[in-house]
């Protein structure tokens, strides 16, 4: 049985209960995502959209397990045989999980680690409305999270705040980076500070680094995996618009200018490497929110989504400076980010517990 850890004044929050939530360079059990197949997401390019999908998931399944959410048999059957030949025996684990979308970051549970024996992972759920109510229904991916823990047998700790796992990134040493943008209009009943302190007891952090608004195109109010991650305990990389006339130019440079004059958890100051924005990407006269700050970081691996324009290679060599110690691989985003997301967007990890 699933233990089940309710947020009251009876029981405690995973902070004070020890835990945290590990830095996605640390080592992983498995990478959690649900395969694409709502046509209105991506009309008229689902196909293309799976051939960038097969391309993600092998490259995963060479380092690390990839579970894998599908609808029913019928749907296991067909991402089974995409998958034919492409990836190595007992790589992939199939779940089959009704779900609205494919946005497993968002909507999935976010893992947390302790040195507990009896449960060394804990699993956040929180409150889930496909980001402010934009896209119902959500009604089956309200589930998710707790699929994924009553799966792994982890207890779950319940949250009332609105909250996507891409809103949020860490170092694993004590630090948070969010943004105002998003997690204000999420929670409108919620003060700064009351948020803040929610995120700190829930991830078991000591410090949290607001930034400002997010990228133009992002319809989920400014997650900060399309903005600034964390590379490293002291090292962040940020998006950064060279074209004084876009509209991204100025948030990012403000954006910037926080993360200079931020101390980290240990007082120490952050390192900052800047990534490229790749050229303004339009569907439907509508902006795109193209950015290579949604990569994600597998074991031995970083995938970077590209855009099919010159600074993929540039971001793309960045990244390969700042992780020696990884192989770091493009991989073609363009169909998926008509959806509106990337790789990060798709992926969750799941904790190593050694």
């Amino acid at each position: 049985m699933c233990e089940l850890y309710l947020r009251s004044n009876l029981k405690p929050y995973p902070m004070s209960l020890g835990y945290r939530m590990p830095a996605e360079w640390e080592r992983h059990a498995s990478t959690w995502l649900t395969w694409p197949h709502n046509v209105e997401t991506w009309p008229d390019m689902l196909s293309s959209v799976e051939k960038e999908m097969i391309s993600i998931v092998m490259a995963l399944s060479e380092t690390e397990v990839v579970r894998v959410n599908v609808l029913n048999k019928d749907h296991e059957d067909h991402v089974s045989n995409l998958l034919h030949n492409r990836v190595a025996p007992g790589t992939i684990i199939f779940h089959q999980l009704p779900t609205n979308d494919s946005w497993c970051r968002d909507c999935g549970a976010i893992f947390l680690a302790s040195s507990d024996q009896e449960h060394p992972l804990l699993s956040l759920n929180f409150q889930y409305n496909a980001w402010g109510g934009k896209y119902p229904p959500y009604n089956l991916d309200q589930g998710v999270a707790e699929f994924m823990a009553k799966t792994l047998l982890a207890p779950e700790f319940l949250s009332e705040m609105y909250l996507e796992g891409g809103a949020v990134d860490v170092n694993g040493a004590g630090s948070l980076i969010t943004t105002l943008e998003c997690l204000l209009k999420r929670n409108p009943e919620m003060s700064h500070m009351q948020i803040e302190q929610e995120l700190k007891n829930t991830f078991g952090v000591k410090q949290v680094i607001w930034l400002g608004k997010g990228l133009e195109g992002d319809d989920t109010d400014g997650h900060i995996d399309q903005l600034a991650r964390f590379i490293s305990q002291n090292r962040v990389v940020i998006s950064s618009e060279k074209n004084t006339k876009d509209y991204n130019y100025l948030p990012l440079i403000k954006s910037r200018e926080i993360l200079v004059n931020a101390k980290l958890a240990d007082g120490g100051a952050i390192e900052i490497v800047e990534l490229p924005m790749p050229d303004p990407i339009y569907y439907q006269n509508r902006r795109l929110p193209a950015s290579y700050a949604n990569f994600y970081i597998a074991n031995g691996l970083v995938l970077v989504p590209a855009f099919g324009c010159p600074q993929d290679t540039v971001a793309r060599e960045i990244l390969s400076e700042c992780f020696v110690d990884r192989h770091v691989i493009s991989v073609d985003c363009r169909s998926i980010l008509v959806g509106l997301g990337a790789v990060h967007c798709l992926t969750q990890q799941v904790p190593w517990i050694g």
